[in-house]
């Protein structure tokens, strides 16, 4: 069936990758065009979803980057907002198993200034489901309203959130104060282990589904990188085993992940609601597709998530 359209909602960021200098005193950065929402957008445009992507992109060379890739791969930017203020940077570190930890200069940039004008006129009678997360959900002053945005969308949209904790630029507190009116929007909330840990600290995963789902999520997925995957569709749960690569690093890996998610439903006409009619077999192929886009994703550097095209090794196993 024809794809409509997949509205993602939030910001760009400039990856700034560590690399040895010649000069001990010097330090060299390796720089992607990133972001969660921003990757999420990418992804579900090369896997042939129509994607428009809503983000405040500076005029600056970090803005012209993002820009490009994103017109690249094919996402919609027609109603992006031209932003007057910086980009958003994030400077990265890999460990030795290509984990990254972030350190970020994101005061007063671009990416959290939304005012109410800026997407008062955004048309959403061709999208079937509205994504965000991150730290356009906790940055003020953007916030509010695109909270307030997904309020307006839901009548007309499946809402898809991931919170993607960033606790060394938000307190995470902040975020646990926000999640249940998070998933009193949602009906997809995609998070990793990681963000499980901040959001409820000792909490078994399958506790904090019966609680997300308490709070409205209908489909709450649970990645955990290497082990897979846990999904609950209003308390049915199933894991989902990882696919075996070789990774370079796991930037992205998880926004690879939504778009995977969100790309399978859509292809399948579960978006459009509140998930009307899906039950857990599609949602365990979704998961196993997922995982697929994933892998992909980590067996190259930084967040560079695959063509359909690539996906065709796949094919025998149940892909989208």
């Amino acid at each position: 069936m024809s794809l409509r359209k997949i509205t993602v909602l939030g910001e760009c960021v400039a990856d700034a990758f560590t690399e040895p200098a010649r000069d001990p005193h010097e330090l060299a950065l390796r720089v992607l065009p990133g972001g969660g929402p921003a990757n999420t957008a990418v992804a579900l445009a090369r896997l042939g979803t129509p994607a428009r992507f809503l983000a405040r992109l500076s005029g600056d060379v970090f803005g012209r980057l993002f820009r490009a890739r994103l017109e690249a791969s094919g996402v919609d930017l027609a109603d992006s907002v031209a932003a007057a203020e910086p980009s958003t940077l994030a400077v990265a570190e890999l460990d030795a198993q290509g984990q990254a930890a972030f350190s970020f200069h994101a005061q007063a940039t671009a990416d959290w200034q939304w005012t109410h004008a800026e997407l008062a006129g955004v048309d959403l009678s061709t999208t079937d489901c509205v994504h965000t997360g991150s730290l356009a959900l906790v940055k003020e002053p953007g916030a509010a309203v695109v909270e307030e945005f997904l309020a307006t969308a839901t009548p007309q949209a499946t809402i898809s959130i991931d919170p993607n904790v960033r606790p060394l630029l938000v307190r995470p507190e902040v975020y646990r104060a926000r999640l249940e009116h998070w998933c009193g929007l949602a009906d997809v909330l995609r998070l990793s282990e990681d963000d499980l840990e901040l959001l409820l600290p000792g909490t078994s995963p399958e506790r904090a589904c019966d609680i997300w789902h308490t709070a409205g999520a209908r489909l709450v997925v649970i990645t955990r990188g290497a082990d897979g995957a846990l999904a609950s569709l209003d308390g049915e749960r199933l894991r989902v085993p990882a696919v075996a690569t070789r990774v370079v690093d796991t930037v992205g890996a998880g926004d690879s992940f939504t778009a995977g998610l969100l790309h399978y439903l859509g292809a399948r006409g579960f978006l459009g609601g509140r998930l009307t009619g899906l039950g857990l077999g599609e949602v365990a192929q979704a998961c196993l597709f997922a995982t697929q886009v994933a892998a992909l994703t980590c067996s190259v550097a930084g967040p560079n998530p695959p063509w359909q095209s690539e996906l065709a090794q796949f094919a025998a196993v149940g892909g989208a």
